[in-house]
């Protein structure tokens, strides 16, 4: 019999008992005064009166509790042909010394610090050397483009960026430092400095006074010891894509998060101290900050950080060298990674190469699983495949099959059950609690738990607008889905416009904007259109200005370049095309999700509301002419 449906259903009842019970588990400057703070609800808080640090948890409490000398990091990286590896001990003292190079540079608590590096392990030194001093860390993910970054340094006004000279690729150098200065030249807000790691692929120019060398700061800095803070205080802001393309910048606690990491290491991944623990992520999102960083440090694991891709670095066994030669016990990735390798090397040809007898769990996230991709990963890796689901806003898994609290049948396509602290249930527009099996706007209960977000930075009226009024009491997911009779989550897609892209959240409204932005288009409406590799893929469909009159091929191109330029190469823009019209309702609403329809082969609908309905029969057309619906 699992022990799930006891935990979880004491986590309801008895929240604040459950959660100080896991608190204690870590240690505490202060104690907390109030566990739950409903005064201003629903803006809850969680420990209040608690005074508490993350990177001492994270690092010191190890060092000082008998880990110094078990590896915390290893940094595995098959595009520069390097492996390298911290102790607990090496890890706290490295941070340490950044942390006094960041005082010295007049990092004070509650500062931001914009970090925009790759795959390195001082990316993760940087993050952890601001948790050190009370500072908020805001990591941008390298592959961002200028304007983006500009957008994230404005609202969050660091007082300095980190960042490295380049990212490596395979086959590929991309140069960072560039990008930065051009984000600074745009920026309302540049901050005084930058503390620039120069990697040896890639010198920077580095700008004197502003820009300050890595190492030289380090060699010049006094370690910094550990500053508690109050445990509501930010630990980090990290930005998601907003429908408007505007991003907005999700805020965490100190205590609460480090309470939630810690419990779902143990309840959701059974990952126990002193074990090798896998998140093949970026630390520019919301999975590398949760499960490359934070938990596994705070649980007492081994955490892999590795720069490559599942193929091509430099193969699609890549993964399963890494596993065996670290000795991963569980691995966490995205389902597009496993769709690309499967794609490559269909019969698992190249596993037989590596003993991953090592591995005991894959978990899969940050885009809807195929059965397809589940099965074919049961099928060559012989151990529990698990689908879960969760938010950059939420921090860590809402619904998952719990595997430290003893599993749950599997029903493929569903992500299983809500985990403790979750209450998950559809409503309809109205605000009626749906039934069994009824597809509605999937939310959660208030309060949510410790470790989700507590606002918006420097917007608390939008994370209200965009969260919370829409269902009082509850938290607006942003998905649509249903709850079938034994409480298992069905995610079937997001309410609005954001598409995933391999894993990533991307605004259609910020793509928009910029195809918007070329003198020869009038108007334009960007898609999210399914693909077997990706999840989804972005495809514009543009309306030109009267006049116009040039080759398609050329204009394409130019907004193509322009999406890249602008929103960077990770949304995946590639195809667009143009179109005399776009379909509408008589408000002027675009019609965006019947597009998406065709682009998919569904079923649909024309609304009753529709300015003319032969409009889609050309929207179809200049689909089919690029390629969908897919075969």
């Amino acid at each position: 019999m699992s022990r799930y449906p006891t935990e979880y259903r004491r986590s309801l009842a008895e929240p604040e008992a459950f959660w100080a019970e896991q608190a204690r588990k870590l240690h505490w400057h202060k104690p907390w005064d109030r566990v739950l703070d409903a005064d201003k609800a629903p803006m809850y808080r969680w420990f209040t009166g608690g005074q508490f640090n993350t990177c001492y948890n994270a690092l010191d409490r190890h060092v000082e509790n008998g880990r110094a000398e078990q590896d915390a990091l290893i940094y595995d990286s098959p595009v520069t042909g390097t492996v390298r590896r911290y102790t607990y001990r090496e890890l706290r003292d490295a941070v340490a010394r950044f942390a006094g190079a960041l005082r010295a540079q007049g990092v004070r608590q509650g500062e931001r610090v914009v970090i925009y590096m790759p795959m390195v392990p001082e990316a993760a030194i940087a993050m952890l050397a601001c948790a050190r001093i009370g500072a908020i860390h805001s990591v941008v993910f390298g592959g961002f483009a200028a304007p983006e970054l500009a957008k994230r340094i404005d609202d969050a006004q660091p007082v300095l960026v980190v960042c490295a000279s380049c990212g490596v690729e395979a086959g590929r150098i991309i140069e960072y430092k560039p990008l930065l200065d051009q984000a600074l030249a745009l920026a309302a807000h540049p901050p005084a400095h930058c503390l620039v790691l120069q990697r040896p692929q890639c010198l920077a120019q580095l700008q004197a006074p502003r820009d300050l060398d890595w190492n030289q700061a380090v060699a010049a800095a006094e370690p910094a010891d550990c500053v508690p803070v109050a445990a509501t205080d930010p630990l980090y802001v990290l930005y998601t894509s907003g429908t408007t393309g505007k991003p907005k910048g999700v805020v965490r606690d100190h205590g609460g998060h480090a309470v939630a990491m810690r419990y779902s290491m143990e309840a959701v991944y059974d990952v126990q101290p002193g074990e090798v623990f896998w998140a093949a992520s970026d630390v520019g999102w919301v999975v590398g900050h949760s499960y490359i960083v934070y938990a596994p440090l705070l649980q007492g694991c081994t955490t892999v950080l590795y720069e490559g891709k599942p193929v091509g670095t430099p193969d699609a066994g890549a993964f399963w060298r890494v596993i065996a030669q670290h000795r991963v016990s569980t691995f966490f990735t995205a389902p597009t990674a496993f769709r690309a390798i499967k794609k490559e090397d269909p019969k698992g040809a190249l596993l037989q190469k590596y003993d991953i007898s090592c591995l005991r769990a894959l978990f899969l996230a940050g885009e809807r699983s195929d059965p397809d991709t589940i099965q074919w990963a049961q099928q060559m890796l012989q151990v529990p495949v698990v689908d879960h689901w969760w938010q950059t806003e939420l921090g860590w898994p809402a619904i998952a099959n719990c595997l430290g609290l003893e599993p749950m049948p599997v029903k493929p396509g569903s992500a299983t059950v809500p985990v403790p602290g979750f209450e998950l249930c559809a409503l309809d527009a109205d605000g009626r609690r749906l039934g069994a099996d009824e597809i509605g706007n999937l939310v959660l209960k208030l309060p949510l738990p410790p470790g989700t977000l507590l606002t918006m930075w420097n917007n608390e009226q939008g994370y209200r607008e965009n969260y919370l009024d829409r269902y009082p009491g509850w938290y607006l997911t942003g998905d649509a889905g249903y709850v079938d009779a034994d409480g298992y989550g069905w995610i079937m897609s997001r309410i609005d416009d954001i598409i995933n892209v391999a894993g990533h959240r991307l605004s259609t409204g910020g793509m928009e904007e910029v195809l918007a932005g070329h003198p020869d288009v009038a108007e334009c409406a960007v898609i999210g259109a399914a693909d077997p590799l990706k999840g989804q893929l972005p495809v514009g469909l543009v309306v030109l200005k009267a006049g116009v009159d040039r080759p398609q091929d050329e204009l394409i191109r130019e907004l193509v370049e322009r999406v890249r330029s602008q929103i960077g190469a990770v949304a995946c823009f590639k195809q667009a095309t143009v179109v005399t019209r776009l379909p509408k309702t008589r408000s002027g609403k675009v019609l965006r999700a019947t597009m998406r329809a065709i682009a998919d082969g569904k079923p649909y609908t024309a609304p009753a509301t529709i300015d003319d309905p032969k409009c889609l029969e050309e929207i179809a057309v200049a689909l089919k002419g690029l390629g969908y619906p897919a075969a």
